[in-house]
């Protein structure tokens, strides 16, 4: 007591009540034994992460100093700066080796004057020689005696133990085993399940299930293999399987003077592959009576073995209530935290007592004073990706936001925005605590917690967590170690969208890397909103109360319009109000054709959809709206990043009234070759549940036979069957004989006899003169007076008004126009051109001129948003030459755009005669997608290769030809009108296979199950659309689900912003769904390149701090560094997560097949075999032994 007195001016208020009991305690005959009270005054922590952080926070309490140990690789970790002192270990060393160095924590301890060592958990907690290191170096080890560590960390000795204690115990080896041979003689003997688990370290780590005698070896290698990483010995321990148990472990207390208490239990039975997912405090529905005798003999082991400090005992309880020891854990677990919340003890400061001298009575530690109160729940919160086997999960904390409030807990490390989560150490992240007084409380608690969490740039097992602690069984209580295997509705997940982050990495990538679609010319979009008038409010009394409850104004519904018709009559009441209609019916093509015309099909959803309610409510009597299908379904997905499929969806939402028309290139569907035939019946299929009404189908060639697949689809998919004949020639000229009014009378009369609702004359160049007009359609209305005609043309001679008030006279239903700003050039001609001239006469359209000019008004400052595309930067007027060139309006512009890009802008008179010429050569064919492209082809082919017809004509065995043009002659797009031009045919094709008939009539069907499932194992939460997009374009398709998966909905990003980026500085608003606004601001670009090559860019969203790491594509050219896989090819072979490799399988040249190792990586403790994705051969291998990866780092190539 002498040393008492000396010391006690420097003891803390909590330190000197300890020693004030302790003073009374020797005045006591009551102890069982003697024991000296020496205060701590200070205590290293041989550990890190969150167990370091939380005897830094119990020292704290209780005044004591505390020290912290960190490797090179953690000298920016958390841990090192919540304790009162820091210093490195290990440096050198790798990053778990440091941490297992005791003569380096022996030497910082000695130097920094340290009283106490706590060892956490995992690392050196269980060693006993680093116990009894600190003992000889004179510091107190804050655990048990470095001799019961020793016993009760060598699980056969700890068994011994357990049967001198009469504890029950499973049957396994009398001793640590450490060949394979041996681990076979004890199967061999004891016979299957076994187990394998590492003597000298727990945690799962080095745990295997073996249920046959061929897996017997090869399982203990790698047991071996990972205890030895572990814990630095890979000797082995094996008892037998115990099939269906509980997994129930019993928290002790123990003193130096011999007192043990327990603490209750806790069930650990929610586990995967043997480590601990999910523990609740006390096991839930557990027998009291088997309660008592486990308690009362995981106590008895204790007090025979001495035991000092916590504990825990382990148990497997079965279905009929027997239970057997497993192991002792000779150190503070995990979930000990648990225990802490139902018992209202703190037991880190309770080991810290205990190390001081304290008995547990002076605490108040009597068995009859602990109680439980409620129900605990913790969850291991870890970097693990559980919808991809749980593989590790490495990187930067781009955002970490908690689930806090009342009855929940965190005992977390590096849990901050910008934190880095290395792949050296285990994947725990943070622990997630919750109590209550009933465990669906509890549960409740936690689930809210959970998701409350937000956490982007690596990947969380929280969609696991939740699943479980939502799943009924558990919230019962009817728990063993096979809950998570026999309930596999607990991987079924709703992926995070994570659309604020994705959207700032796209935002970076623009800022760093420029535009992410191609811009086609130097004009930049104009810094402009568009203005389009708002539509009118509801002002009913139900429509204030709403707007006086929420603050949302609601629009009054839009008036009734043809698409009311069409739902009430179906496609033949449709048509017969269109053919009984007084005046001129128009389709606004500003939508889609108008565009893609002018602006190479590049305007957004977004602008579209801002001009849709102004639309429904002002154009109520529009004949349709064309507004998808053609050109803009693929531009969507491959220029635009966005789904065709949505903004159909979400027009329809916004434009209820008014029936949509698309493009449908007959057996073509919306792309540019042929297709099974079942592709193009469920393409119809979806359109029209999707929205879409009025099918426009056309074939390049009017070749029939592709013309009534389309319609016979179209139809059964219950929409509007709109049979369109493509225009060319000039009916009005008697000189043209191959395309005469007799061919298209005839062409008429088919399409009627096919069952066409609705018949279109689809003029695409702009060829159908005001006297032609006349000629043809009064020739068909006089031969079909009861079906609809609906005509189509463009602008490009600047006859097109003139031409549709032509049809009009002639007896024309419907004619195409576009919104003013929209029209002319290679577009349709003006709408309100049209309106005005038809006021007054009978074919009066009866729409206001001023909402057609508010309309346009719109278009033309939503049009400035385009300028990278304005086909005016070309072009300056319309051309009459296109009565001799005959070339389509949306191929004009592109064929323009396409020789000023190539340096031919000079020569665009020649393109347009080549044009001519082409045309002539392959017959005087039909040109429109994709006819047109192989006309087009083979004119730019003459002009960049000087060549004219007779030189066609001439060389046509020795030339290369465009693929399009050697398609076309095989048969490819069809049959056309008189044949194919001979003997060019002949001499290009040679021996090569022609295709008479229909293209896809003998092409097998399409297996959209196998197409969906193969598209799922890279993108899982694809949808039947997308598996439609990509049976039309594969690659286009693949290339969008990447795009979109790594940056998010970028539709819903302003125009400008999504061409060029947003201004540094500025802040803009992503409105990315109804009621969630993101309010982004651009702060700054950095100018150093990190070593990887990225960028940081710097943003404030919602007012917080973010920043992304953004590779400079320029820059990093010249660094070396490691190539990525790219995903979704098979081809490839990327590194699963990021880790070291352990062993590479294969070497150039090598044969493998599926499912073959490729390579043996490792990370957070855990080994991975990396696996051949496809049989065939190792084109390269790109790793070595030894070297580190970073997720997506691209290992081997086959073929």
């Amino acid at each position: 007591m002498q040393i008492l007195k000396v010391r006690h001016v420097y003891l803390t208020a909590n330190q000197f009540q300890a020693w004030s009991c302790a003073r009374a305690r020797y005045a006591s005959s009551n102890a069982n034994k003697p024991v000296e009270y020496k205060p701590i005054r200070s205590v290293l922590v041989a550990n890190r992460g969150e167990i370091a952080i939380r005897v830094f926070r119990a020292c704290s309490e209780l005044g004591i100093r505390s020290v912290a140990i960190y490797s090179e690789q953690d000298k920016l970790q958390m841990h090192r700066q919540k304790a009162d002192e820091s210093y490195m270990v290990g440096k050198g060393l790798a990053p778990v080796e440091a941490y297992l160095s005791i003569p380096e924590i022996i030497r910082v301890a000695k130097e920094n004057n340290v009283d106490a060592v706590h060892p956490g958990y995992g690392l050196l907690s269980e060693r006993a020689d680093f116990a009894q290191a600190i003992v000889d170096a004179g510091m107190r080890f804050i655990g048990p005696h470095p001799s019961v560590v020793q016993r009760m960390g060598d699980k056969v000795a700890a068994r011994k133990a357990a049967i001198e204690a009469k504890v029950p115990i499973v049957p396994g080896t009398d001793g640590p085993i450490t060949t394979k041979e041996e681990a076979v003689d004890f199967c061999k003997k004891h016979g299957l399940p076994v187990i394998f688990k590492a003597a000298y370290g727990g945690g799962g780590r080095g745990m295997r299930v073996v249920r046959d005698m061929a897996e017997v070896e090869s399982a203990f290698e790698r047991a071996s293999s990972e205890a030895l990483g572990a814990f630095g010995n890979g000797s082995m321990f094996i008892e037998r399987f115990i099939e269906r148990p509980r997994h129930i472990e019993v928290q002790l207390l123990g003193d130096k003077a011999g007192n043990v208490v327990h603490l209750y239990e806790r069930d650990c039975s929610v586990q995967r592959r043997h480590q601990k997912v999910v523990e609740v405090a006390p096991a839930p529905g557990l027998d009291p009576e088997v309660r008592k005798k486990m308690t009362d003999c995981a106590v008895h082991l204790a007090r025979h073995v001495g035991y000092e400090n916590a504990g825990t005992v382990e148990f497997l309880l079965d279905s009929k209530g027997n239970f057997y020891f497993i192991e002792v854990n000779a150190r503070l677990q995990v979930e000990h935290t648990i225990t802490e919340e139902v018992t209202s003890i703190d037991l880190v400061q309770s080991q810290i007592r205990v190390a001081e001298g304290m008995t547990l009575p002076e605490m108040g530690l009597t068995q009859d004073n602990i109680k439980t109160q409620g129900f605990a729940i913790q969850c291991r919160v870890t970097t693990e990706d559980p919808a991809n086997n749980f593989q590790p999960s490495t990187g930067r904390l781009e955002v970490f936001r908690s689930g806090e409030g009342m009855g929940i807990r965190l005992d977390s490390a590096a849990t901050y925005a910008g934190a880095i989560v290395s792949p050296y150490y285990d994947s725990l992240l943070v622990k997630v605590i919750s109590h209550a007084n009933d465990l669906p409380a509890s549960a409740a608690k936690m689930t809210r917690a959970l998701r409350e969490f937000r956490i982007r740039g690596v990947k969380t097992n929280i969609p696991f967590l939740l699943n479980v602690v939502g799943n009924q069984k558990f919230l019962s209580g009817a728990l063993d170690t096979y809950f998570i295997d026999e309930n596999p509705q607990l991987f079924m997940f709703k992926a995070s969208q994570n659309r604020a982050q994705k959207l700032l990495n796209y935002l970076g990538q623009v800022l760093v890397n420029g535009p992410a679609t191609p811009l086609a010319t130097s004009i930049p979009p104009a810094d402009i909103t568009p203005y389009i008038p708002p539509v009118p409010l509801d002002l009913s009394p139900e429509a204030v109360k709403k707007y006086e409850l929420t603050g949302e104004n609601t629009a009054i519904k839009p008036p009734k319009g043809f698409k009311q018709i069409l739902q009430e009559g179906g496609p033949e009441a449709f048509a017969k109000a269109v053919r009984q209609h007084k005046g001129l019916l128009l389709m606004d093509t500003s939508f889609r054709d108008a565009h893609q015309s002018l602006l190479a099909t590049r305007v957004r959803s977004h602008d579209l959809l801002a001009a849709s309610p102004y639309v429904a409510h002002n154009f109520s009597n529009l004949y349709s709206m064309e507004n998808w299908g053609g050109a803009t379904f693929d531009v969507a997905l491959r220029f635009l990043h966005e789904c065709p499929w949505e903004r159909l969806e979400d027009m329809r939402r916004l434009i209820p009234n008014i029936p949509f028309q698309m493009l449908l290139r007959g057996a073509n569907a919306v792309g540019y070759t042929n297709y099974p035939d079942n592709v193009v019946y469920k393409f119809c299929e979806m359109s029209v549940k999707a929205g879409m009404d009025i099918f426009r189908v056309f074939d390049s060639l009017n070749y029939l036979p592709n013309l009534i697949l389309g319609m016979d689809a179209a139809g059964k998919a219950g929409g509007v069957v709109e049979a369109a004949i493509s225009y060319t020639g000039d009916v009005s000229d008697p000189n043209k004989k191959k395309y005469d009014l007799k061919y298209y009378l005839n062409l008429a009369d088919e399409l009627v006899k096919a069952g066409t609702h609705v018949l279109c004359i689809k003029d695409m160049a702009g060829l159908l003169k005001p006297q032609a007009a006349k000629l043809l359609i009064s020739a068909i209305r006089d031969k079909h007076p009861d079906v609809p005609i609906h005509v189509h043309t463009h602008d490009t001679s600047g006859a097109g008004v003139a031409a549709m008030l032509a049809c009009a006279h002639a007896g024309a239903d419907v004619v195409d126009a576009a919104a003013d700003s929209m029209s002319g050039m290679t577009s349709q001609p003006s709408m309100g051109a049209l309106v005005a001239c038809l006021m007054g006469t009978e074919q009066d359209t009866k729409i206001p001129l001023q909402k057609v000019s508010e309309y346009s008004a719109y278009w033309e400052q939503a049009r400035t948003l385009y300028g990278p595309f304005e086909c005016t930067a070309t072009m300056k007027s319309g051309n009459a030459d296109v009565y001799l060139n005959e070339i389509p309006g949306g191929q004009y512009t592109n064929l323009q755009f396409q020789a000023f890009s190539l340096g031919l802008g000079s020569q665009f008179e020649e393109v347009k005669k080549a044009y001519r010429e082409a045309n002539l050569i392959l017959g005087d064919i039909i040109k429109v997608t994709p006819s047109s492209k192989v006309v087009g082809d083979l004119a730019q082919f003459m002009v960049q290769n000087k060549l004219t017809a007779k030189d066609i004509e001439a060389k046509a065995e020795e030339l290369s030809f465009p693929k399009s043009v050697v398609e076309f002659l095989q048969g490819a797009i069809g049959q056309p009108h008189g044949g194919y031009p001979e003997p060019l045919r002949s001499k290009v094709l040679k021996d090569m296979k022609k295709i008479d008939g229909r293209p896809g009539a003998e092409m097998p069907p399409l297996d959209f199950d196998k197409l969906k499932a193969d598209i799922q194992e890279t993108y899982p939460q694809i949808t039947d659309y997308d598996v439609m997009s990509a049976a039309m374009y594969p690659q286009v398709a693949n290339d969008f689900f990447r795009i979109r998966e790594k940056y998010g909905p970028v539709k819903h990003l302003d125009t400008k912003t999504f061409l060029v980026g947003p201004t540094v500085g500025d802040s803009i608003e992503v409105k990315i769904e109804r009621g969630k606004t993101l309010d982004i601001r651009t702060l700054a670009i950095s100018d150093e390149m990190t070593a990887a090559g990225e960028r940081e860019v710097f943003f404030e969203l919602n007012g917080q701090l973010r920043s992304v790491f953004i590779k400079d594509e320029t820059a990093s050219k010249e660094m070396k560094i490691h190539p990525k896989a790219v995903k979704g090819d098979k081809n490839q072979v990327g590194a699963p997560m990021p880790g070291t490799v352990l062993s590479v399988k294969v070497k150039e040249g090598d044969k493998v097949e599926k499912g073959q190792a490729i390579a043996v990586l490792s990370a957070m403790k855990m080994e991975m075999i990396v696996q051949a994705p496809k049989a065939g051969t190792i084109q390269s291998v790109l790793i070595t032994n030894g070297q580190k990866l970073e997720g997506d780092d691209l290992i081997a190539t086959i073929e």
